[in-house]
């Protein structure tokens, strides 16, 4: 494809749909920026498909099984007249014009992947195809949005299992394209490596959980596991109830500490970075930071079900972030200390203490 649209596609748009993990991404080392990258746009283009509630749940699955075939080469005629369809399906519902953009722009994106080299090629249909079955698993399980029913998880293993699929599969990949494009980065054995990585996008995506709780039940989802929910004599009605934000107070502590520990992991995938590898720790460290901040926000909101009060780390906060940890990103005393210091005010806040 014409080098302009590779760079618009790439850049632009790119950073359009992707808010704050678009500083992750542009801190990337060279390298890794274009598969990298790329692994974004079509996994979001994904999830807007199974996102978009005017369109029936059986037709998004559809929509997005499609997607998942023409990532991973499925280049027949059936499969482009699906991609056409979500260029002007699901591309006509959406309210924001970069989501449009980019759903109309899956051709290229499409393009671009044939382009890459066969190894990143083969790690971006990878990654896309696990991330497209977390989706898929939300569209099976989950009633549609206006079904005025809510269905919790299983179990807890249900809840790991997505949390790898939508985020912890993203730490897998990280570290593998790491590893393909800059393989002295790691002294310690790649399988060491991949299983923090797991434990770091799962830290992520449990945060993600825990914020968005509120609004997620007032769609039918509910990720907090019910025998969490039944252990506290709470349901999934009662999670929506005027006190349910103290009465669920005691799952959110559980689910925390769970995360906490995942965090902790997080920061030795961090340090296992080498000092001078700069853009690949910033790339690293500013999630966690992030990711610590919204937690010590719920761990202070006592109406974290509240939806009209969801705990999100301002822009402000995010820009004091970057700053403070690129200043001292070679540090390890004073940044392992940070991230220490913010974990336990968390523990202090929740009156726990956990333990990797």
């Amino acid at each position: 494809m014409p080098n302009a649209a590779r760079a618009d596609l790439l850049g632009p748009l790119l950073k359009s749909v992707s808010r704050s993990f678009y500083l992750t991404l542009n801190v990337l080392p060279g390298p890794m920026r274009d598969p990298v990258g790329l692994a974004y746009l079509l996994a979001r283009a994904a999830d807007t498909i199974a996102d978009t509630s005017l369109i029936e749940p059986a037709r998004r699955l559809s929509l997005l099984l499609a997607l998942r075939a023409a990532v991973g080469g499925d280049r027949s005629d059936e499969t482009r007249a699906a991609i056409r369809s979500m260029a002007g399906e699901v591309a006509g519902q959406q309210a924001l014009p970069d989501e449009k953009r980019l759903l109309e722009s899956l051709d290229a994106a499409l393009a671009v992947l044939d382009e890459l080299q066969a190894a990143d090629r083969g790690a971006v249909r990878d990654i896309v195809a696990t991330l497209t079955t977390g989706m898929e698993f939300d569209l099976r399980t989950f009633p549609s949005e206006d079904a005025g029913t809510i269905v919790a998880l299983r179990d807890m293993a249900e809840l790991d299992r997505y949390t790898y699929l939508v985020a912890g599969c993203v730490g897998e990949f990280w570290t593998k394209m790491t590893c393909a494009h800059l393989p002295e980065t790691f002294a310690e054995p790649v399988d060491t490596v991949i299983a923090r990585g797991v434990r770091f996008g799962k830290a992520l995506q449990l945060t993600n959980i825990l914020r968005d709780c509120s609004k997620d039940l007032r769609i039918g989802r509910c990720y907090l596991p019910a025998p969490i929910l039944v252990k506290h004599g709470l349901t999934t009605a009662s999670l929506m109830a005027p006190d349910g934000s103290t009465q669920a107070r005691p799952v959110l502590v559980e689910l925390m500490a769970t995360a906490l520990a995942h965090y902790r992991a997080a920061a030795d995938y961090t340090f296992s970075i080498p000092r001078l590898s700069v853009r690949l720790r910033l790339a690293c460290v500013w999630p966690i930071l992030i990711g610590l901040k919204t937690l010590r926000l719920l761990a202070a909101n006592e109406a974290w079900l509240d939806p009209s009060k969801i705990s999100k780390v301002s822009r402000n906060d995010v820009y004091r972030l970057v700053a403070g940890s690129t200043a001292f990103v070679c540090f390890d005393s004073v940044l392992r200390g940070w991230m220490e210091r913010m974990m336990g005010e968390i523990e202090a806040k929740l009156g726990t203490s956990v333990v990797a």
